[in-house]
């Protein structure tokens, strides 16, 4: 095994990411490589004031080498202003492996991981992301022990996309309530782009509430999983029809940048609420949907419950002590939305603004 540095020209974009910009002040990030088992990959330690950082391992196949270093900062980052606001003890981390995981996910790579990871001896805790599964966490705890989203039979939590779609309920929950009165999606027609992991648990829970629900998804095995289930689920062929039919909430579910400048300028709805990391492709999004009248719910607050279930299991794993937690999501988001109120921002900016304080008051009783 061995640490590598990125060529110069992606060192040069990666360090004034890091050092002169408000995307960086990453405490750590270190860079992986082993060649007999083809791993690639980046730990980023965004913040430890809290405790350890705390965030999933993410497998995909990166157009470049830089691309994935930006997205492990950029993700790490908001695994810190998620966790505070969980009101977990933990910082904010994030890993991911370059590659496509259908073709070069071995056991070898994943023990190799696993060995970078626990060579930072307890700072990073590792769990589930995109690419990543419980049975790969098995693998990876065989070599690390500061692992999570294992399976129940290796003392683990299993799959923590339960919690996850929960949490993004409840914030949805929170949401209506917030923009029509009562905390219910009874009646509203909500629109999930990306139906996988978790967005096959939050249609059971719309449905179950009442709601009209329209997916989409890139495969359509995960459409035909769905509408086999429920038949009365309606299906547009991708994210760009999905957005510009009439819906009350728009719910992004797969990979992160969904809310741009012309996905915004498109949406019918006038609630986004979602389970996908950094939904907002760039700063200032989040005043464009403020000043149409779009409510956001910010994605690290709803999309919590995943890793409140992740980080009940370094205590001895207890569902429903993990799902009460995951309940007051609800309470959190509408409290970052009378904070966006009172102080004339919006929500995105509250919630920045309440985890920070958060982490501040941390630092300051060290």
């Amino acid at each position: 095994m061995t640490d590598v540095r990125p060529t110069s020209g992606a060192a040069s974009g990666v360090l004034h990411t890091l050092f002169r910009t408000d995307q960086g002040g990453h405490e750590q990030v270190v860079l992986c490589q082993d060649r007999e088992s083809g791993l690639r990959a980046v730990i980023a330690i965004h913040s430890t004031a809290l405790g350890p950082a705390l965030g999933g391992t993410r497998f995909y196949p990166y157009a470049s080498d830089e691309e994935a270093v930006l997205d492990a900062l950029n993700l790490s980052r908001g695994m810190s202003y998620k966790n505070a606001l969980a009101g977990l003890d933990h910082g904010g981390g994030k890993a991911v492996i370059i590659g496509d995981p259908d073709l070069i996910k071995t056991e070898q790579l994943l023990l190799t991981y696993g060995r970078f990871v626990a060579s930072l001896g307890g700072r990073y805790v590792t769990a589930c992301d995109v690419g990543t599964y419980v049975r790969d966490m098995d693998v990876v705890a065989r070599e690390n022990r500061w692992t999570t989203g294992r399976s129940p039979e290796n003392g683990g939590a299993g799959d923590s996309s339960v919690l996850t779609a929960f949490g993004v309920f409840q914030g949805m929950r929170a949401a209506a309530r917030a923009q029509w009165g009562e905390p219910t999606l009874r009646g509203r027609r909500v629109g999930i782009a990306g139906v996988g992991k978790v967005g096959h648990h939050l249609v059971e829970h719309l449905v179950e509430d009442g709601a009209e629900v329209v997916i989409t998804d890139v495969r359509a095995e995960a459409v035909e999983r769905i509408t086999a289930r429920y038949p009365q689920v309606t299906a547009v062929r991708d994210a760009d029809v999905l957005i510009r039919t009439p819906l009350d909430v728009y719910a992004p579910c797969a990979l992160g940048g969904a809310l741009n400048d012309e996905t915004v300028a498109a949406l019918t709805a006038t609630v986004v609420c979602g389970a996908a990391n950094n939904q907002l492709a760039h700063p200032g999004v989040e005043k464009d949907l403020a000043d149409r009248g779009i409510l956001y719910a910010p994605d690290y607050v709803v999309n919590a419950g995943g890793v409140i279930q992740v980080a009940d299991e370094l205590h001895g794993f207890d569902f429903e002590r993990a799902k009460a937690k995951a309940t007051k999501i609800f309470d959190t988001t509408l409290a970052i939305f009378d904070r966006a109120k009172a102080d004339g921002i919006p929500p995105a900016a509250a919630a920045d603004r309440l985890a920070e304080q958060r982490m501040a008051e941390a630092r300051a009783s060290r």
